[in-house]
């Protein structure tokens, strides 16, 4: 990545501007103005992530690089988050959606401001840019999503397929000690008074999310999926093939009907100047030439790129983690693609695109899933799905001949035929890449809660014994499987630790299938699209105080039969250079299953957050545990604030929310 220090505009900071809402609320923002005279168009980012010692990293290397070239950058510390006013009670609240609006109108009324604004975000940040372009405040012209999703229950981190993601309690249990974290002495005199406040209104999200264990009215706010049409602004889309949210972009390309362009390369859950795996691209470029056009009225020819620009990723040999996938860009000028056909492989006995009678029975040990990875692969270790042979031994395998050369673009999706003996069960399906020697790469994958494969509004059970037709749709991907190697599809009743079990081990007999395989059936022999390369403004100046270091690993309790993933992700303490402030924190999850019970599943997480100023050090422990029987999940979390080496605040929760057909 290339270090810019040369820009159109000399920049200037204003680290705590405060902006004060209708309702006297004052949120705090980092601003940066290009100097000359204006107006400037502006860009939003909108996040609860702390501008000051959350976001900041990021923040140095983006935001000035767009404020140097005539841009406006506000990075804005949601109302209850960092040092602005308030409490928070959830994600992407009405409230929050609201404040969004109100800030955007405050940026298009000032003096600097030429009236026209792009929002800008990644993860939390693209899911609200999102949802307040479907509000249409007016000055909102454009958007840049990264790493989003537009339906917050089939594709976020609480559910997947109508399963429930342990991402449902890992990321809760993030928010926990993220949370809990103090406003800034520096900039507040209340800071005590408000952090004891928070930590007194903190909500205990992992059991607010699972109260809403069906599609219902709370996960259709904010999931733009629910009226495509209200979007008006243009919208840039940009995802990555190693990030949960694979789906997002091509779905936004194929149904919004204000301009829509979309990115996806082969990167986690970072921005795409910074990201791995490489290679990496300009993205600050391409998001000023989105800015120009639709912000300053230039004519950068966006019109003209493709409607969607994807990594084809050559197939590898499976690993943990890649710094950098070989491949070539591919440019489809319309989304679903004329170029990409839909190849029907029948499963046979053990086989793929032969068809045959067959019956499989099914009943995978709770901890088939193992070497599946993490859901959100953020940049902290071998995170990627690993060989899959040991899961493949614990699933039911469907193997094709060698094939001949395949690019696999889109979604493929998987049509089963199963009884199960239990009412309530759930299947994982993976889409594997078997080398010549045997080892296999993780290609694409989806699950199904069984007593969901009607609706995830109103599941019903099965009925024990009788026949169902069911569709298990996976992830879109963009992969070349090489000549003379085979598919595999895999197909599991469990898939530990990405997805809590059902209360009973079900037996699954599976009778007939279809692989419905996307193709792209035009070769790429090269780049058919490039950019230029990343580029960047200079790093936040700090000093390490204690190293980063990540942790990732499994043990089996030879005593009990326990299977256990141990993380533990230390981020380091580093001291802000800019202002003096020292920040650091530490993650620790564990994830504990017996192949042969689902109701030993119990995970648990504990975050450290450290603060200090002048002397004054503030450390939050925040620690939760989830467990389940057959007819509850548990919760268990305490929340401790320390002064120095004082408790000052200690706070229990315990919860308890009913299994509704999971």
């Amino acid at each position: 990545m290339k270090t810019v220090t040369d820009f159109v505009h000399d920049v200037e900071e204003t680290p705590d501007l405060s902006i004060v809402l209708a309702d006297g609320t004052r949120l705090l923002a980092r601003m940066w103005m290009p100097a000359g005279s204006g107006p400037f168009p502006a860009v939003l980012e909108f996040l609860p992530y702390r501008r000051r010692d959350g976001t900041v990293l990021r923040d140095a290397l983006t935001h000035p690089y767009v404020a140097g070239h005539g841009y406006v950058c506000l990075r804005v510390d949601m109302r209850g988050c960092g040092d602005s006013d308030g409490l928070m009670e959830d994600e992407y609240t009405p409230q929050e959606l609201a404040d969004a609006c109100e800030v955007i109108s405050w940026i298009a009324a000032q003096p600097w401001s030429n009236g026209k604004v792009g929002m800008m975000g990644i993860s939390w940040g693209g899911f609200n840019s999102l949802q307040v372009a479907a509000m249409r405040p007016e000055p909102l012209k454009a958007i840049i999503t990264l790493c989003s999703t537009v339906d917050r229950y089939a594709d976020d981190i609480h559910y997947k397929g109508g399963c429930l993601l342990n991402e449902n309690l890992g990321w809760g249990s993030t928010m926990w000690g993220y949370s809990s974290r103090p406003p800034d002495p520096m900039l507040r005199a209340d800071w005590r008074e408000l952090w004891l406040k928070r930590l007194e209104a903190e909500p205990f999200l992992p059991a607010v999310w699972l109260r809403q264990q069906r599609r219902g009215d709370y996960w259709r706010h904010g999931s733009v999926c629910e009226a495509y049409g209200a979007i008006k602004a243009a919208v840039l889309a940009v995802g990555g093939w190693g990030d949960s949210y694979k789906n997002a972009v091509p779905q936004l390309v194929e149904s919004i009907g204000a301009p829509v362009k979309g990115i996806v390369g082969p990167w986690i859950h970072k921005y795409p100047h910074f990201a791995v795996p490489g290679p990496r691209i300009g993205f600050l470029q391409e998001a000023l030439r989105w800015w120009d056009r639709w912000l300053k009225g230039k004519e950068t020819a966006v019109e003209a790129d493709p409607a969607y620009r994807v990594y084809l990723m050559d197939g590898v040999r499976p690993a943990s983690w890649y710094e950098h996938r070989d491949g070539r860009w591919i440019a489809e000028p319309s989304w679903p693609s004329p170029q990409v056909t839909v190849r029907a492989m029948a499963l046979g006995k053990g086989t793929l695109g032969r068809g045959g009678e067959f019956s499989v029975t099914l009943a995978s040990p709770q901890d088939c899933g193992m070497d599946g990875g993490e859901y959100c692969a953020i940049w902290l270790g071998p995170e990627m799905p690993g060989d899959q042979r040991r899961d493949d031994a614990l699933s039911a395998c469907f193997d094709s001949e060698a094939m001949a050369e395949t690019d696999i673009v889109g979604a493929p999706v998987l049509r089963l035929r199963l009884m199960s003996d239990k009412p309530v069960a759930q299947i994982a399906v993976r889409l594997n890449h078997v080398h010549p020697d045997g080892a296999a790469t993780r290609i694409s994958w989806g699950v199904l809660n069984l007593t969901h494969r009607d609706s995830h509004e109103f599941p019903t059970p099965l009925q024990p014994g009788r026949e169902y037709e069911v569709s298990v749709a996976l992830d879109h991907i963009a992969y070349r499987l090489p000549a003379g190697h085979r598919l595999r599809v895999a197909v599991s009743s469990n898939y530990w630790p990405m997805i809590w079990p059902a209360p009973e081990q079900a037996v699954l007999t599976l009778s007939g299938g279809v692989l419905e395989l996307p193709v792209r059936t035009v070769r790429a022999t090269r780049d058919e699209v490039t950019f230029e390369g990343a580029e960047a403004a200079p790093a936040l100046r700090q000093r390490e105080i204690r190293p980063t270091g990540h942790i990732r690993r499994t043990e089996i309790d030879q005593r009990t039969g326990i299977v256990s993933l141990i993380i533990e992700d230390d981020f380091g303490e580093y001291e802000n250079l800019d202002h003096g402030g020292i920040a650091g924190s530490i993650a620790r999850e564990r994830w504990d299953i017996h192949p042969d019970d689902p109701l030993s599943a119990r995970g648990q997480a504990h975050w450290t957050e450290v603060v200090e100023r002048d002397g004054l050090r503030i450390r939050t422990e925040a620690t939760t545990a989830m467990w389940s029987d057959a007819g509850n999940f548990h919760f268990r979390a305490r929340l401790e604030g320390w002064e120095n080496d004082t408790l000052v605040y200690e706070r229990d929760v315990t919860e308890e929310v009913a299994r509704d057909l999971r």
